[in-house]
């Protein structure tokens, strides 16, 4: 298991002189058939497991996903930091100890969270329309909603409008 992007091989293990290597979750030596080697380090694959889900990692997949020293795997990388791990609105890198807002799957800082219209962020609790990539506050939400009619919308989906949780 070798974190994506990471260009770095692990260290070969001899078993000729048995040098035991130990693992980076529980701190015992790895006797086992199989180790795992992520962040530098190995691992018994019972103890690699994801931050969020405490799935065991070398169950589920060949990768896992690292950020802020956080080991995900890669539905709990997604949802917590979107597909590219930034922010949908502005494109920078959101930190994994910050609180994110969220709609149709994309990923947005706090203060990102804002109507298309007048920029007013929008808070748990308020009611927003996510249109054509673009959010709209209550007040906001294009007049082809209100009539009812699609006109130069037609040919977007058009999804009903979202509460933020």
């Amino acid at each position: 298991m070798v974190n994506p992007g990471s260009s770095s091989q692990p260290p070969p293990v001899t078993t000729g002189t048995l040098s035991w290597k130990r693992c980076a979750g529980c701190g015992g030596k790895i006797a086992d058939r199989f180790l795992l080697y992520t962040m530098e380090s190995y691992w018994h694959s019972r103890c690699l497991k994801c931050s969020c889900c405490q799935a065991q990692l070398g169950e589920i997949g060949t990768s896992c996903y690292t950020k802020s020293g956080m080991i995900l795997c890669r539905n709990d990388y997604i949802r917590l930091f979107g597909n590219s791990g930034a922010c949908s609105a502005c494109g920078q890198s959101i930190p994994a100890s910050e609180l994110v807002m969220r709609a149709q799957g994309n990923v947005y800082h706090l203060k990102c969270f804002t109507c298309s219209t007048c920029r007013n962020r929008l808070v748990p609790g308020d009611r927003f329309h996510y249109i054509n990539g673009s959010l709209f506050c209550e007040h906001d939400r294009p007049t082809a909603l209100i009539n009812g009619h699609l006109n130069s919308l037609q040919s977007n989906p058009l999804l009903p409008d979202q509460k933020v949780c």
